[in-house]
């Protein structure tokens, strides 16, 4: 349905439709829901409509709540309408606003990185289940992307000492910028390179959020992933195991074994990786984390024993 069906044809001199008044901010937000809504999933629709809305206004969501009776500015309605209609095209909402929350904190996110996701955050879950704050400890982030994993860990962990390791440097300026946001560039380093080889310390921890997603199965995401997110970070090749079977080899080939490897997979991958990883290291633990949906998300793999 076009935007101009739902909030008239001139956005300047907004008119009802249907008798809902579409002059002020919540019959807006309402009215952007529906149309986000085409799958039929109105409750993540209606959260988008107002993360829209707020970003148009520079408003909290409380700010938001208070004023769903007032007068949407004029002034304001074609930067809305703009960022509606990016949505409507696919684009992720944090591309368009910019930024996106990970961990409680916020990151910049453009199309040279994924979007963070919040199963990701099991990762940084595990390793904080380990560590008290100031124990020193040294941890590779690799495929750090916006740096989520690696600033979320540096933030809790201030005795940590962590290597952001990626192979693309448009995803490290990204990085950059967030590192110095959330200031812990002194103990953040960005490295690029190919996964371990690039860093030659001794490593404690290795953590890392990979291309998982099997290639056939890259056409049949959902769009705003498929069209917009950059497929280098996806694609992990025909079973999505190929960067996890090099990332376990050279961890198990460095004279420096990490004690802890934590990965995030897909679910159905869970089998696999557990023994490949039993192959590499014979006297390992591996542990499996469930994400909110319950389903079997992260693996710990404990070497210290291998």
């Amino acid at each position: 349905m076009p935007i101009t069906e739902i909030l008239g044809k001139d956005p300047e001199n907004l008119q009802s439709t249907n008798g809902i008044p579409l002059t002020n901010i919540g019959a807006i937000v309402v009215a952007a829901a529906h149309l986000l809504s085409s799958n039929g999933d109105y409750q993540t629709a209606r959260i988008e409509a107002e993360v829209l809305v707020r970003q148009a206004l520079s408003i909290t969501r409380g700010q938001l709540y208070s004023r769903l009776d007032s007068e949407f500015p004029s002034e304001r309605m074609k930067e809305f309408l703009s960022m509606l209609q990016r949505r409507i095209a696919g684009e992720p909402v944090a591309y368009i606003i910019g930024h996106r929350e990970f961990y409680g904190l916020d990151f910049l996110v453009d199309p040279r990185v994924l979007v963070p996701r919040p199963e990701t955050e099991l990762v940084v879950e595990a390793v904080l289940s380990r560590f008290e704050g100031n124990t020193p400890v040294t941890i590779a982030d690799v495929g750090t992307g916006s740096g989520a994993i690696a600033v979320s860990l540096a933030v809790s962990l201030p005795g940590a000492e962590i290597f952001a390791i990626d192979c693309s440097a448009a995803a490290l300026e990204v990085a950059a910028v967030n590192v110095a946001r959330h200031g812990v560039d002194g103990r953040v380093r960005l490295v690029q390179g190919d996964l371990l080889q690039s860093v030659h310390s001794r490593l404690d921890i290795v953590v890392a959020n990979l291309p998982y997603v099997p290639h056939p199965r890259l056409g049949v995401l959902p769009r705003d992933v498929r069209d917009f997110e950059p497929l280098s970070a996806l694609d992990g090749g025909e079973d999505g195991l190929d960067h996890y079977r090099r990332l376990l080899v050279q961890a198990r080939e460095r004279a420096d074994l990490p004690k802890w490897i934590t990965i995030e997979i897909d679910p159905e991958q869970r089998e696999s990786i557990s023994e490949f990883a039993y192959q590499l290291f014979p006297s390992a633990k591996v542990h499996v984390l469930k994400d909110y949906a319950g389903m079997d998300r992260v693996i710990s793999v404990d070497t210290v024993c291998a």
